[in-house]
């Protein structure tokens, strides 16, 4: 997933580097840089998208509390939730999530079914607390080695390879092999890292217009930034998971569906300010999206293939 904005925390794209393990890394949620406006058209390059059951697994890198997985978990359980006791009221997140499917119409592609698969903890951080490129890579492959996305969840206390300097999270996917193929994103928690850059607007901007800190969803900004980025990451794996799906612009640092759209998440937005949302009168949180077990998020505006415009839910 890859692109930026040049305000507080506003996506960039990022030139993305292939990995010891040749391992490829497609996109990236950057940090602030402004961008100036354009219309993209996100290209199909015929590439193979993800289709049929695809199981969603998460890796745990670091001590995640049980209530920021929950959050976590409960965001993804989200873009596919349909009725029953986890129906969402609109303006929801699987509603937001179906704007990826119109690349898939437009590819002929069955859209695949998300499900939460795997969980793997590692709260003793096995690879160390300062991880590269191949450190990621390698975490992944913990995970299916197919039909699967594979995500890499860091802690506030783990460094990662440029993190904070060039991206707040990445995605990408294995080599081809006999055992399957299969896409992976990473996010880290930029809580006590750079969270001006990674968690804005739930806090301060680091530069550009030094705008107040909007309230959390769920009370906790470094997860609550983490949503965001892992929202953006998702969207640009399902329609561009082995850098042959949709996109504009060089292979190496590509636009996608949500990092083309950068520092939009409703309308009237503009650099330093995310839009028009919507507040909790009871917390004052600001969001867009309703998702699973009454929970509220903020995700970032998709580009619609439909309408060649950035779409919002509020």
């Amino acid at each position: 997933m890859a692109s930026s904005s040049i305000s507080p925390c506003f996506l960039c794209i990022l030139v993305a580097v292939a990995s010891l393990l040749a391992q490829c890394s497609y996109g990236a949620r950057k940090l602030n840089a402004l961008v100036e406006e354009q219309s993209p058209v996100l290209t199909y390059h015929k590439g193979t998208l993800l289709t049929g059951p695809v199981s969603v697994n998460l890796i745990w890198y670091g001590k995640f509390t049980a209530s920021q997985r929950a959050i976590i978990s409960d965001f993804l359980t989200s873009l596919s939730t349909k009725g029953g006791d986890q129906k969402q009221p609109e303006p929801s997140v699987s509603a937001w999530w179906k704007t990826t499917e119109k690349y898939y119409a437009q590819s002929k592609t069955k859209f695949p079914t998300l499900m939460v698969g795997e969980q793997i903890l590692d709260d003793s951080c096995s690879l160390g607390k300062s991880l590269t490129d191949a450190d990621i890579a390698k975490l992944a492959g913990r995970g299916a080695p197919k039909h699967a996305v594979n995500v890499v969840l860091t802690t506030d206390d783990v460094a990662v390879e440029g993190f904070c300097m060039s991206r707040c999270g990445t995605h990408g996917s294995s080599p081809r092999s006999k055992s399957g193929r299969f896409a992976y994103i990473w996010v880290g928690n930029s809580a006590t890292q750079c969270p001006g850059q990674c968690a804005w607007p739930f806090h301060q901007p680091v530069y550009g217009p030094q705008t107040p800190p909007l309230v959390a969803p769920n009370g906790d900004v470094g997860i609550d930034g983490m949503v965001m980025n892992l929202a953006s990451m998702m969207a640009g794996t399902v329609t561009n998971p082995f850098g042959d799906g949709f996109f504009q612009g060089p292979k190496e640092a590509p636009l996608e569906a949500a990092t083309a759209c950068p520092g939009v998440y409703a309308k009237g937005a503009y650099p330093g300010y995310p839009g028009d949302l919507l507040v909790d009168p009871r917390t004052g949180a600001s969001y867009n999206a309703n998702g699973a077990h009454g929970r509220t998020y903020l995700v970032p505006s998709l580009f619609d293939p439909s309408t060649s415009a950035c779409s919002t839910l509020v």
